[in-house]
């Protein structure tokens, strides 16, 4: 496995991560047998990165997380987990929290579902309006002199508040959205982060599965775990024009040998080694197809194919709803 270091002073780790979200209901149902079971073959085959969140599936995720850990050495991987975002007890979202105070108490019910003493990476899942990044980061920075954190990172923020944040204290990444169809932080947020020495780590490289292969219309239409039909790049004509552009990824994908996830993971492998994507696998089978694309090498004539076949402005459909996209500071 290939490592490369978070940022200008981060942890060494490995090429890609592993997301864990989906492991929690996010798209559908889980085996907890077999998520267990991905995550482990995750580690063994080198991959040190976990990335959770306190919030998915309601502390489920960190629960299943050191389940999967038990009996390793914990030095061995690094956990990465997003905190802030309020849920109801019917799953709906209530907005963030990132106050110092919730800070801390978020770390501690997380320290205790994880089973550990520390956290490798912590970082407020969204930005929250009332409360200045300067206060939420420097909270972490506390967590961190009393070693309950080693490094501080961001997630879905834009520049201005990246150079905020990074004024405070260091910042090992940002972790955004970043794929073939999904590519606006290279307008300003990916320079300020380079400019700053300020890794990224990339979720959404399939779109939630678009890019996968295998999405067809009414996929998950009838299953009220799976939030994707919420999703306006999943509705309708926007989904059928949105699998029509994945659909031109396929003769490229087979004239490398390749499967189209692989080819969208090994496109956001050659963006750069700071950056490192996510997998989204929940499944073994998932995990092994998805490591594909750390052998696939893209030449210059393949680069100019994808992004030919798939121009930065083709998709149909923003990201989020717009009540969602209204509250992205990194959309602003």
């Amino acid at each position: 496995m290939r490592k490369t270091i978070l940022g200008l002073d981060g942890p060494s780790v490995s090429a890609v991560g592993l997301g864990c979200m989906a492991m929690s209901g996010t798209y559908g149902r889980a085996d907890r047998t077999e998520s267990i079971a991905t995550i482990q073959a995750a580690l063994d085959a080198g991959i040190n990165v976990l990335d959770t969140g306190d919030f998915y599936g309601m502390g489920h995720n960190e629960l299943l997380i050191a389940e999967a850990l038990a009996g390793r050495e914990r030095d061995d991987v690094l956990i990465s987990v997003k905190f802030g975002a309020q849920r109801g007890p019917d799953g709906s979202w209530l907005g963030q929290d990132a106050r110092p105070a919730a800070v801390k108490t978020a770390l501690t019910y997380s320290l205790r579902r994880l089973q550990t003493d520390y956290l490798d990476i912590y970082r407020p899942a969204r930005l929250d309006p009332q409360v200045p990044i300067e206060e939420t980061v420097g909270a972490i920075a506390e967590m961190v002199d009393a070693g309950y954190v080693r490094f501080i990172g961001l997630s879905e923020v834009g520049a201005d508040t990246i150079r905020r944040a990074a004024a405070v204290r260091p910042i090992c990444d940002v972790q955004i959205e970043y794929s073939l169809l999904s590519r606006g932080i290279e307008q300003t947020i990916l320079p300020a982060c380079r400019e700053l020495g300020i890794a990224i780590t990339a979720y959404g490289v399939l779109s939630r599965g678009l890019i996968g292969g295998s999405y067809a219309p009414g996929q998950g239409s009838d299953n009220e775990h799976d939030i994707r039909g919420r999703f306006p790049r999943f509705r309708g004509e926007n989904l059928r024009h949105n699998l029509d552009l994945v659909g031109r990824l396929r003769a490229i994908a087979e004239s490398k040998g390749a499967s189209i996830a692989q080819l969208a993971f090994a496109w956001v492998l050659s963006r750069g080694d700071d950056i490192v994507p996510l997998l989204g696998s929940r499944t073994r089978a998932q995990l092994e197809d998805a490591l594909g694309a750390l052998e696939l090498n893209l030449g210059p004539e393949d680069l100019q194919r994808l992004e030919e076949a798939m121009p930065a402005e083709a998709v149909v459909g923003e990201r989020y709803e717009s009540a969602q996209m209204a509250r992205l500071d990194s959309e602003r």
